[in-house]
Parts: structure tokens; sequence; C-alpha cells
């Protein structure tokens, strides 16, 4: 799913990430953890080339990230869901149409699109909030709208930075949940958080592998949960 064979983002004799080398398999699901400034957004990054390497090499479904044109990268990121540390909605649009924005721009809309989406926001619990404006919802719910919108597309990766970052305990246990679910769909999960306790609570749900950003390596933490 994603190769990482020396890689560094990051100019100069100190780059912010150097010596990157890992194997993410399909179908496995990974906790990034690290202080803050670590650079674990920037990991996130090159995963699914919104960032190029500086040194090294970044393969996304077996295809070399700096080797991709515009196109390629457009196709590429249609088999990645990406939540976003701060959810970015327009504002104008209700929850619903938020949500399904990556079917527009891809064109892919259409009744049994239109199906789909009235099931996904559904299974986030977002029935009762589909026709809200993004201002109008609490935290939790801004985090489930932005998961939806992340998966509409039915990606094979799954790259969530800080999703439980600004949600009380049992909301994130709730988007715990939901990313486990995913998992044991076959869906690759990486998810980038600071917050130790929510990796322990995983423990007895999920197998999953811990990596830490430190000096500027991904090590991993320890054995699988």
């Amino acid at each position: 799913m994603i190769e990482m064979q020396d890689a560094a983002y990051g100019y100069g004799a100190d780059p912010l990430l150097s010596g990157l080398s890992l194997h993410l398999a399909p179908g496995s699901f990974h906790f990034l953890t690290g202080p803050s400034g670590a650079g674990k957004t920037t990991f996130l990054k090159l995963c699914y080339a919104e960032l190029l390497p500086t040194g090294g090499t970044v393969s996304l479904f077996g295809q070399t990230a700096t080797g991709l044109t515009r196109d390629g990268i457009a196709d590429l990121r249609q088999r990645i869901g990406v939540v976003h540390q701060d959810c970015q909605f327009l504002n104008h649009l209700p929850v619903s149409d938020n949500i399904a924005l990556p079917l527009q721009v891809t064109a892919k809309g259409g009744p049994t699109q239109d199906s789909n989406l009235t099931e996904l926001v559904s299974w986030v619990g977002l029935s009762a909030r589909a026709h809200a404006l993004p201002p109008e919802l609490s935290g939790g719910e801004r985090q489930r709208a932005a998961l939806a919108r992340a998966i509409i597309m039915d990606p094979d990766l799954i790259l969530a930075d800080e999703p439980t970052g600004n949600v009380d305990w049992d909301m994130s246990q709730r988007l715990l949940n939901l990313l486990i679910e995913l998992n044991r769909l076959g869906k690759t999960i990486v998810i980038a958080t600071h917050d130790l306790a929510l990796i322990r609570a995983a423990k007895q749900k999920v197998q999953a592998r811990v990596l830490r950003i430190q000096g500027g390596q991904v090590q991993a933490a320890g054995a699988d949960l």
C-alpha cells in the first residue's frame, strides 16, 4: 500500500524527516505518534503525495510518487481518503452536500451514489443533521462528517490527522470504532495522534502497529497492540 525507502523531506543538513524506510501492508492498522511539531502531518502528506520526498523514494500502490504526473496523482488520490486535522467545509452547503463533494468533483454522482450517500450519512450518525450547515455542528459532528467525506469514494487507504483532537472521550471512542469497522472491511488505516490514551483504549479492539516519529525518523514504538 505504502512503501518508503530511505525517504526524506526537508532541505539542508537537518531535514524534518529522514531515513524513512517502512512498508504499510493492505488491510493494516497503524497509529502514528510523536510530539507536536515532530512531522506527523508531513508524514501523512507524503502518504498522499501532497508533498513529494526530497530524498529517497515513496511508493503508493506500487507507483513511485515522484514519477507521477498531475493526472496520475489525481487518480491515485481517489484511492485515498484523508481526514484533515482542520475540518474544511463549505459553510453555505448543508452537511450532506459537503460529504458528497468528492463525487461531484469527479463526476461520479448518480442514483446509486445518492443511495450510498444516504446510507453513509446514517452510518456516521448524522441523518438528523444532514441538512444542517457546518457552523451549526458540534465538534464531534464535524469530525464524523469529515470521516464520511473521506470515505465517500470507497478508498483503499484512510489517513486521519488527529481525528479526535477536538472532541471529548466518548466521541473519540465513537470515531475510533468507526475507523476500526472500516479496517475490518479491508481498509488500511493510519491515524496520527498524540493521544496515548486513545491508543491504549484500542488495545482490545484491533491489532495495530504503533509508529513513533522522533528525531526526524519513524520507529516502531512497541509490539502490536
